[in-house]
């Protein structure tokens, strides 16, 4: 029981990662109906941006760690959202009334130039960061096995539950959240009454970005090890949960990226890690056959 709960505990955290990823792709795909491939890479330079400033903070003698996250987490925002709105301006707007290959070209190119830039930036070696915050809360003990929820998780749930809160009620409530579900229903019609479309879906990309940001500097504490490749893999995993959860749905996205990650955690504690990523992607293969529109994804109906 205690094994379990443990690996309860360290999925749901995995899964909350994903999901904050997983809402970045869902928001583009759900106004301009395409994938961005590249942001994963984003998350990817988040992660390099908040190990370069933890360790920049910790060489100044920065004493306040809670004050040492949240400036992190405001300056890898920041970060990431320039490449956001520099990326949908570059690799996306141009190809804005191209067939679907186009972009999706582009956004494969896109994430390729953004591995080699940081690699060449960077380095090709692991960057490690010993870790900022350390013990935790005890939730349950059977015998010598504890279950602990680290600060670290609770961090990471805390900011996931307060950002889901903040972008809910931003696109329910906002006039950016209206012309956001304008642009989705019918661009055309949106630019006629008056939105601007192009500035609506920069702000999606933007917003995304910082989402990825928030995630990549979580992975840094949670982990304490970044590289240039571990875009790729973070960024398909999101991807696999936006389609589970439903692609265009942002409850949809962060239910898909919690199963994702519950998945991965109890397979790689009850049977073998080597194969955790095969049992992810056959849910995903199983779920579509059964909901191709994932768990909260609505049919699309095509406009004639």
């Amino acid at each position: 029981m205690a094994y379990f709960l443990q690996q309860l505990v360290n999925g749901i955290t995995l899964g909350m990662m994903y999901g904050l990823i997983a809402i970045g792709y869902t928001m583009v795909y759900g106004i301009i109906g395409m994938i961005n491939f590249a942001h994963g890479e984003i998350y990817m330079i988040g992660s390099f941006v908040a190990i370069i400033f933890f360790t920049l903070f910790s060489m100044m003698g920065v004493s306040s760690v809670a004050l040492g996250i949240l400036a992190v987490l405001l300056i890898s925002m920041f970060f990431t959202s320039v490449y956001g709105w520099t990326l949908e301006r570059i690799a996306y707007r141009p190809l804005r009334g191209a067939p679907r290959l186009a972009p999706l070209i582009s956004a494969i190119g896109a994430s390729i130039f953004l591995q080699n830039y940081v690699q060449l930036l960077q380095g090709a070696r692991v960057r490690p960061m010993p870790p900022l915050i350390r013990g935790g809360i005890t939730l349950y003990q059977e015998g010598d096995f504890v279950v602990q929820l680290s600060y670290v998780q609770i961090i990471i749930w805390v900011t996931t539950i307060v950002l889901m809160a903040i972008f809910a009620t931003i696109i329910a409530k906002t006039s950016l959240g209206r012309a956001q579900r304008a642009c989705e229903q019918d661009r055309v019609m949106a630019g006629l009454l008056g939105i601007n479309v192009d500035r609506t879906i920069s702000t999606t990309f933007v917003m995304g970005a910082a989402l990825a940001a928030v995630a990549g500097t979580m992975a840094t504490l949670y982990y304490g090890v970044v590289d240039f490749f571990i875009g790729f893999l973070a960024g398909i995993k999101a991807f696999t949960a936006a389609v589970l959860g439903g692609i265009g749905s942002l409850p949809g996205a962060m239910l898909g990226g919690l199963i994702l990650g519950l998945v991965e955690a109890f397979w790689s504690g009850y049977f073998t890690t080597e194969y955790k990523d095969v049992a992810a992607f056959s849910i995903l293969v199983l779920v579509l056959i059964f909901l191709p529109t994932g768990f909260l994804g609505k049919p699309e109906i095509e406009k004639v």
